[in-house]
């Protein structure tokens, strides 16, 4: 970064008709990164080990704030620790092999004082664009109070992940229900619905758990499957399901991998399409590797739905006062309705590039391990549908990339001064 170009890059600025005088701008001379979750907390340590600078910029208030604040109490890691630790610190030893949710907040809060990472908290990203004519990211938030910021910087990293909004999906009729509706984002536990009838839409982790957790407080709860969906035993011959998975692709192809997984959860469970759970034609990894549907890790959910305590439903067809219509033609009543249909990368409506990232959903366009660099600087840290254990891999990846053109522009650099010094002498 040149002299020149930052004088350009002010006068720009001072031009920007969307800016007032009141705009605090500041000079980043390493890479921003949006998004104070895991990813982001993950590419933080791996520059600053690497002796690169960055800021952490997020919107909450807190690290790991869908963690924090939008996960019911009972959830825990769904993949043993080894499997879901951050780059450069394990898990301590003392914990389970399934960390729960708080203790999972507690080793990220520890990850961020260990490499000293402080973002900048309540700063809501408005927009991040590429400023061609000075080579430069120019990122605009904006704070709690309306406050207006600009960060310029060289390289961007997108951390905000696949989950940064809920998604609440269009249900016929469902203003017209007068019972309690609300996404599993605001579902703590179950204890306020007991004794009720509560309908859980969506049959991922989320919906299965939910479920479970309803029955666990006497609720009465029924669950929409829509789809067919393959369900795992967490656990198989006394391994962890995805650490056996992982094993055994080291020497069998997918194919082979997902039929003895298959083999195995009929041994465990039987049929499940008998109660309801119709399996894809596709195996689950093949599955996940194509649309990135991630399988269900039964944790005792499939016990109640053998037992007739959570019912399965087909698809909606309308909601109306207490009554909930299938498309099978059947009609219920429901005293609270919980949408577990996951969440969405919220980019499209911040991020001015459309390039590296679909308008359509939010994502890389190039599927993984290709989907974490894109141009001008640009990076991508979560997104590679394969959870934690992906966020370190992108993390560890995008920072050795930036260390390189780090060292290299700033050699480049030093060259200019010196040639600079040399002339004035």
């Amino acid at each position: 970064m040149t002299i020149s170009c930052l004088r350009e890059l002010q006068g720009k600025m001072a031009n920007d008709p969307h800016f007032t005088g009141s705009t605090r701008r500041v000079w980043v001379p390493g890479p921003v990164i949006i998004g104070a979750g895991p990813s982001g907390l993950a590419a933080a340590a791996c520059l600053k080990e690497k002796g690169v600078p960055s800021v952490v910029l997020e919107r909450s208030n807190c690290i790991a704030s869908l963690w924090q604040n939008k996960t019911y109490d009972r959830l825990r890691l769904h993949l043993p620790k080894k499997f879901c630790e951050l780059p450069m610190m394990p898990f301590p030893e003392d914990y389970p092999e399934y960390p729960s949710k708080q203790q999972f907040v507690e080793y990220l809060e520890n990850y961020a004082k260990r490499f000293g990472i402080m973002p900048v908290f309540e700063q809501e990203v408005e927009s991040a664009e590429y400023d061609e004519c000075v080579g430069l990211w120019r990122v605009k938030s904006v704070g709690l109070k309306g406050e207006e910021m600009e960060y310029v910087c060289r390289w961007l990293v997108v951390a905000t992940g696949e989950n940064a909004e809920a998604v609440v999906p269009e249900i016929k009729g469902m203003a017209d229900f007068r019972g309690e509706v609300r996404h599993t984002s605001e579902y703590k536990n179950g204890s306020r619905f007991s004794g009720k009838k509560v309908l859980v839409v969506g049959s991922g982790n989320s919906g299965m758990e939910v479920c479970l957790d309803l029955c666990n407080y006497n609720a009465h709860p029924s669950l929409i499957v829509r789809d067919s969906v393959h369900v795992l035993p967490r656990e198989m011959l006394g391994r962890s399901t995805f650490g056996l998975s992982m094993w055994l692709l080291k020497w069998l192809p997918i194919r082979l991998v997902d039929r003895f997984l298959l083999i195995m959860s009929w041994l465990i469970f039987g049929d499940t399409a008998s109660f309801g759970l119709e399996r894809p034609k596709v195996g689950p990894l093949e599955l996940k590797g194509k649309t990135g549907k991630t399988p269900v890790l039964d944790v005792g959910t499939l016990a109640k739905i053998k037992s007739g305590d959570i019912k399965i439903h087909p698809s909606i067809q309308s909601v109306g006062n207490h009554d909930v219509r299938f498309v099978n033609g059947r009609v219920e009543k429901f005293d609270a309705i919980i949408l577990a249909t996951g969440y969405r990368s919220n980019t499209p409506s911040w991020l001015k590039e459309n390039q590296m990232f679909s308008e359509k959903d939010g994502m890389p366009r190039k599927t993984f391990p290709q989907g974490w660099k894109g141009d001008y600087g640009l990076y991508a840290v979560g997104f590679s549908r394969r959870g934690l254990f992906g966020s370190s891999m992108d993390a560890k990846r995008v920072s050795e990339d930036i260390e390189r053109l780090w060292k290299a522009e700033a050699k480049q650099l030093s060259k200019t001064i010196g040639r600079s010094f040399s002339l004035q002498c």
